[in-house]
C-alpha cells in the first residue's frame, strides 16, 4: 500500500476539501466523477450547513438518476414517518440550516418538505414516470445545472 506524506499545508489545505468515496455492490452504481467545481470552489467551512447539505444532495440525486431507465423518475421517501414519498420537483435552501423538497406525492397532490439539515434523512426512490409525459424528468441535471451557475454568497 502507498502511502503519502503531507507537508502540514497540504494537509490544513485538504481538511478543508471536500471529498467523496462510494463502493457498491452493483456495477455501474459507484460515481468516479470528479467534483463540479461550484462544490470545491469554497472550503466546506466556509458554506453553511443547509448550502452543503444542498450540494451534496444534487449530486446524489443526479447520480441516482443516472442510473434510472426510461420508464422510471426519482422520488424520495420520507424516513421515520409515514407521510408517504414525494416526487422530487424542485428542491433549495434557506441558510443558515434549511433544506426543502417541493413535488407531488403518489396521489398527485402538491408536497414540499422542510427539512432541518440536523433531522436530514432521505430515502432516494425510483417511481414509474407519469403515463401523460413523453420523456422522464430529470430533475438532478437540472439542480445541478443550477448549482453550477449560480453564484452562492454564504457570507
Amino acid at each position: 500500500m502507498s502511502q503519502s506524506i503531507e507537508t502540514s499545508a497540504e494537509a490544513v489545505e485538504n481538511s478543508f476539501l471536500p471529498c467523496r468515496h462510494e463502493a457498491h455492490t452493483m456495477s455501474g452504481q459507484a460515481s468516479a466523477d470528479k467534483l463540479p467545481e461550484k462544490v470545491i470552489d469554497k472550503p466546506v467551512t466556509s458554506k453553511s450547513p443547509a448550502a452543503w447539505a444542498y450540494e451534496r444532495l444534487v449530486l446524489y440525486i443526479q447520480n441516482f438518476e443516472e442510473n434510472l431507465d426510461a420508464e422510471h423518475e426519482v422520488a424520495m421517501g420520507f424516513a421515520g414517518g409515514d407521510a408517504g414519498v414525494l416526487r422530487i420537483e424542485g428542491m433549495g435552501y434557506f441558510d443558515p440550516d434549511i433544506v426543502t423538497f417541493y413535488g407531488t406525492d403518489s396521489s398527485g397532490a402538491r408536497t414540499q418538505l422542510i427539512q432541518h439539515v440536523t433531522q436530514l434523512a432521505v430515502m432516494l426512490r425510483a417511481m414509474p414516470k407519469q403515463v401523460e409525459q413523453e420523456a422522464p424528468r430529470r430533475i438532478g441535471f437540472q439542480l445541478r445545472a443550477d448549482l453550477e451557475n449560480t453564484e452562492t454568497d454564504v457570507t
